[in-house]
Order: structure tokens, then C-alpha cells, then sequence
């Protein structure tokens, strides 16, 4: 799936909106000095005020999104009118609240009142400006393909017929129609080519980004099928389901759609909790750099010919592998083996049926070293991951990172790695190795379901609690 582009489209017009109040401001007091020809009694001083004006930029940007105007929908073609009259009233508040600073600060940052108007004008100007710039460089990367959703639709209802016409004729609308699946005369004629028998054929051959289901024919396995895939779904509703509060609903051409996420880690979250990752993950790890020297230096010391860190494939969001790090704890002879091989390696199978039936612990594991046992009682092996969330392959907080033989056993895999592992989660902190496989999932599955930055602090400070008392480690 392609990573949702609207975020980084709302940061852009926000970079775009602040370029155009400072311009404004600057061309109004630019104007009144240098071409207005009537006298003024001031002493211009044009670095000073823009930078007063910098500083106040953020009360301009609060208004503008408290107005809906970094919204999804206010993006949209149809609502142009609409965003043309919220942009005036936002330019009337913002230049009003400046000026109320001004009058009840410090200093004065308007030498005369025509500076305000001049600025209110522009102001206004500048912000349709950016906007009409915005949506022509946007509609003609679409055009040419960038940035555009593969999209299919599915259901045998009249709404296909406006849908897959409106995405085939329309190419700014953002999407690329590469898949119908619906009886003939539910689309039009000059796309049959785009057919597909079914849901299965069209996400394996046409492999879009976004469904769109038209009719409530089978949306659990429709909606299923997307889940597995890491396909956006969406679903057409009725008169009746346009009422509930049910996903997201935007507007798909003259279409309301309702967006069903799988998580509620999706668009704005996503991007938040990957800026928090950042910031925390980055302070973790300075704070780390002493202990994890001393931790390599006492493993590497153990045994010369082998190296300290240990790295192994796992996976992580959509399926992606990617390799992790740890210290290694476990004798290089048994490194990168299953517990099956390494069991059967060492003449011990029947330590196999013990391992699994006890949550893949042994309490005296042969496979791991002496220091191996001590730095994973206490979680020193897993610090060099605060690299892999750094990077991003991680966070710091989500469900375990799966060993790709691992993913036959996990009914709902698909639905884990619908959000990125993490370094801790759920299950590490409800008793770590002191509960069983299924409760583990168990535990995975709900978080991913009911994901909230506040869980993701509550897993943070429970995870500090458990290391610190051993809480389960063994």
C-alpha cells in the first residue's frame, strides 16, 4: 500500500500559508513606506515588525485549522466556495487578534492603522494565492500519475457506474481506476477491460491502494480482503448509514464515502506517533550510549571470535522485513536457528514440546550463555533496538516483531501487521513470558484495535515499572 499523501500535502499548505501571511505583511508595510505617497510620522524599521509578525504567525495558523481549512475534505474540488469564505473570515480574525496584541502589548507593532488593512487585504489574497497554487501543482502530478491510488470498485449498484466514470474521466481526482468488479451493466462499457470475476483476482492482479465497495454484499470478506492486503477501504453507504458515526466520511467527486480503518493508528496518528518515536526514541538512546558501550564491551569480551550484536529478520507493518538488533545472548553455534533446529542440533527434541508449551521460555535455556541470561532478565539485550525505532523500522511501542515462520501461526496476522512492532507493547507488559502464546496474541490484536497515544504512555511507564522489578523476566 502507498503511504497515505495527505498529511504531508496539509503540512505543505501550512509551510504555503505562512509564506503568504509574513509576504502580506511585509508588502503592506512595504507599501505604506515606500509607495503610498502620503506622509508618515514614524521611523520605519521593516526587519523589526516582519519579525514580531513571525512570532505571531502560529495564533494566524490556530485559527485557520479551527476554521476546517486543513481538513481532508476541505481539499476537495467541490468545496472551493466554501474554503474561499472561511480563508476571509479567517484573514478578519487573525488580523483582529493582531491587532487586539497590539493594543494591549508592550510595544506597537502597527506604527499606523493602514498597515492592518493593506495586510487584511493581501493577507486574504496571498492565502486563495497559495491555495489555487497548490491545487494546479497537485492536479498536475495526478495527471501525470504521481502521487495517484490504485483504485478498485467493487458492488453491483448504480453508484459503480458514477464512480468508476468519475475516476477514469477525472485524473486529478487522486486515483487511478485499475479494477471493477461488478456486473456489466453496472459500469460503463468502455471499461471491460478493467474486469475482474472477483475481489481475489482484482487485489492479486491489479494490486490497487484503495477499495471501494459499492453495495453491502459481503463487506465483512470484502473488507477482510483489504485488511490482508493493507489495501484503504471504503465503503458507499446507504441513506441510513450516512447517519451513524461509523469511519470517515469523505467525498469521492459528488460521492460520500465512509473510509473504515482497521486500526485507529491511521493518517494524523500515524505521523504523530512516529514524531514521538523520534524525540523519545532519539533521548532514549543518548541516555543508552554508556550502558549499551559497558554491555558490548562484556559480551564481546565473553567471546572474541563472535560479535556483540545479533541482527535477525523480522516483520514488521505491511508485510516488510527488516533486520533487528540486540546483543547477542545465545552461543554462536544455536544463532539464526529456529528452537526446533537448535534443540534437535544439540540431541535435546524433546526440549521442543517443553519450550512451546511453555510459552517459548525454558528456564534453563541451553541455547543462551551465561551473560545471555542476565542481560535478558534484565532487558539490556533489547537496547540496541532503540536504533531500529530511530530508523523507523520499529516503534516504541506496538505489537512483537514476528519471525516470518512465525506468521502460520497467527490467525490474524494480517491485522498486526497493519501497524508498525514495537520495542515494548501490550503482552511485554501484562506478564512478559508469565503468559501463554494465545494470550500474547490476544493482547497484540486489542492493542492494535484500540490504539491511543494515552495506551502508548501507559505501556511506557508499565514497561519501565516491569523492567526495573523483574516483573516477569526471567
Amino acid at each position: 500500500m502507498k503511504k497515505d499523501s495527505t498529511f504531508l500535502s496539509r503540512v505543505l499548505l501550512v509551510l504555503g500559508d505562512i509564506l503568504a501571511i509574513v509576504f502580506s505583511f511585509f508588502f503592506a508595510y512595504y507599501f505604506r513606506t515606500h509607495l503610498d505617497t502620503r506622509p508618515y510620522f514614524f521611523e520605519s524599521d521593516i526587519a523589526s515588525f516582519i519579525l514580531e509578525i513571525i512570532f505571531l504567525v502560529p495564533v494566524w495558523i490556530i485559527i485557520l485549522a479551527s476554521l476546517g481549512l486543513y481538513s481532508k475534505n476541505i481539499l476537495a474540488r467541490q468545496s472551493r466556495s466554501r474554503e474561499i469564505s472561511h480563508l476571509f473570515v479567517a484573514s478578519i480574525v487573525g488580523i483582529m487578534a493582531i491587532i487586539s496584541f497590539d493594543f494591549f502589548g508592550p510595544s506597537d507593532l502597527f506604527p499606523v492603522r493602514t498597515v492592518a488593512i493593506y495586510s487584511l487585504v493581501l493577507c486574504f489574497c496571498f492565502l486563495v494565492l497559495n491555495r489555487s497554487v497548490f491545487r494546479l501543482i497537485r492536479d498536475l502530478r495526478f495527471r501525470h500519475g504521481h502521487g495517484t491510488l490504485r483504485a478498485v470498485v467493487v458492488g453491483n449498484n448504480k453508484n459503480t457506474d458514477y464512480l468508476t466514470d468519475y475516476i477514469s474521466s477525472t485524473p486529478e481526482s487522486g486515483y487511478q481506476l485499475v479494477g471493477i468488479v461488478a456486473a456489466r451493466k453496472f459500469f460503463p462499457k468502455d471499461l471491460l477491460d478493467k474486469q475482474y470475476s472477483s475481489v481475489k483476482d482484482a487485489l492479486r492482479y491489479a494490486k490497487p491502494d484503495v477499495i471501494f465497495q459499492t453495495d453491502e454484499r459481503q463487506t465483512e470478506y470484502v473488507y477482510q480482503q483489504s485488511v490482508n492486503r493493507h489495501v484503504i477501504y471504503y465503503f458507499v453507504p446507504s441513506e441510513s448509514a450516512l447517519s451513524s458515526q461509523l469511519g470517515e466520511l469523505e467525498l469521492v467527486g459528488n460521492t460520500p464515502t465512509l473510509r473504515v480503518n482497521a486500526t485507529p493508528l491511521s493518517g494524523n496518528s500515524r505521523y504523530l506517533k512516529r514524531f514521538f518515536d523520534i524525540i523519545l526514541g532519539s533521548i532514549l538512546f543518548i541516555l543508552a550510549l554508556i550502558p549499551m558501550l559497558f554491555v558490548w564491551l562484556i559480551v564481546k569480551l565473553s567471546d572474541l571470535r563472535s560479535p556483540a550484536i545479533y541482527s535477525e529478520y523480522r516483520l514488521s507493518q505491511f508485510n516488510r522485513k527488516f533486520k533487528i538488533y540486540k546483543f547477542r545472548s545465545m552461543k554462536p553455534r544455536y544463532s539464526g536457528m529456529s528452537p526446533e533446529e537448535a534443540f534437535r542440533k544439540m540431541g535435546h527434541p524433546e526440549l521442543i514440546k517443553k519450550y512451546r508449551k511453555n510459552g517459548d521460555y525454558l528456564p534453563n535455556d541451553p541455547r543462551i550463555t551465561k551473560i545471555g541470561h542476565f542481560i535478558r532478565k534484565t532487558s539490556l539485550d533489547e537496547l540496541p533496538q532503540l536504533f531500529n525505532v530511530i530508523r523507523g523500522d520499529i516503534s516504541l511501542v506496538g505489537p512483537r516483531a514476528l519471525v516470518p515462520g512465525e506468521l502460520k501461526t497467527y490467525g490474524d496476522r494480517s491485522l498486526l501487521l497493519t501497524v508498525k512492532s514495537g520495542l515494548t507493547g501490550l503482552a511485554q507488559v501484562s506478564g512478559r513470558r508469565d503468559i501463554s502464546f494465545e494470550e500474547r496474541r490476544s493482547l497484540d490484536i486489542y492493542y492494535v484495535k484500540n490504539w491511543s497515544l494515552s495506551l502508548d504512555f501507559q505501556i511506557l511507564l508499565k514497561t519501565v515499572k516491569t523492567v526495573f522489578k523483574h516483573e516477569g523476566a526471567k
